[in-house]
């Protein structure tokens, strides 16, 4: 006899076309709750809270929470937790259409992982943020925080700005529904002070856009492109990268000693009197 097969409900389509999966497992709840490391004086804001699994214990450990949830089934449940919570207020919207808030805040939340890019660009994007702590696929967390020995261009450009970091890791056997691969907790922290003078940021960021390109097959070849070959030469030296090394495993802060010794002429010619006799 063939093995029956299970009946897909409504509630699981709906939950796949959110790309839902709850986490249930106190431990992990427990986990994410101290990789965020929410202050007692502390705004949060939760994307994707579902019916409040990590709302509460979030909520104990700040002054105010606001809860997203687009889900309109998971809204009852919320709203009533909310209801009991006076530091919590709901709201059944899209986070991503959300104006950031106008005073420094943090984001957490177990998110959608199909939505994993779009909450990522939104946290980076708000002036006032001040950590993002997101349960994502395992894979992209180890991505973008350089776990493989790679990293992306998106952690190199804003390497300046931001901190990213692994957290943790979560079995998938802490999710309803499972989902077919584990999760990592994401952490992207801004700077109190950014690495680069402001002023030199969109400067470091089309270099970076540069080596990531590709122009002539390695990062030596696209930066001899725009900077003379001697000072790229040197600065590879100096930054303790062979010329053919793949542009993805150069360290962030590879990158910051190749623009700063790129650059360096930039500065003094700005400045002639911070020159050398």
């Amino acid at each position: 006899m063939a093995p029956r097969r299970s009946r897909t409900t409504a509630r699981d389509r709906s939950r796949r076309v959110l790309s839902q999966n709850f986490l249930t497992d106190p431990a992990a709840v427990a986990r994410l709750v101290r990789a965020a490391r929410p202050g007692p004086d502390d705004l949060l804001l939760e994307v994707g809270a579902g019916r409040g699994q990590l709302t509460r214990p979030l909520a104990a450990r700040c002054a105010r929470l606001v809860a997203y949830e687009v889900d309109p089934a998971a809204a009852g449940d919320l709203a009533a937790l909310a209801a009991q919570l006076p530091q919590v207020s709901h709201r059944q919207e899209d986070f991503l259409a959300a104006p950031p808030p106008d005073e420094p805040f943090s984001v957490v939340g177990n998110i959608p992982w199909s939505l994993t890019a779009a909450v990522v660009r939104w946290c980076l994007a708000a002036p006032g943020l001040r950590a993002a702590t997101l349960l994502t696929q395992l894979e992209y967390a180890r991505k973008r925080t350089g776990d493989h020995g790679r990293w992306s261009r998106l952690t190199v450009l804003t390497w300046p700005e931001h901190h990213w970091r692994l957290a943790g890791r979560v079995p998938r056997a802490a999710f309803r529904p499972v989902p077919g691969v584990d999760g990592g907790i994401l952490r992207v922290e801004r700077r109190p002070e950014p690495l680069l003078p402001p002023a030199a940021l969109p400067a470091y960021r089309r270099m970076v856009e540069l080596g990531f390109g590709g122009a002539g097959g390695s990062l030596a070849a696209s930066l001899r492109t725009a900077y003379p070959r001697g000072r790229v030469d040197g600065a590879l030296r100096a930054a303790r990268l062979d010329p053919a090394t793949p542009v993805g495993l150069v360290w962030p802060e590879q990158w910051l000693v190749l623009f700063r010794l790129l650059h360096a002429r930039d500065a003094r010619d700005r400045h002639p009197r911070a020159r050398l006799p």
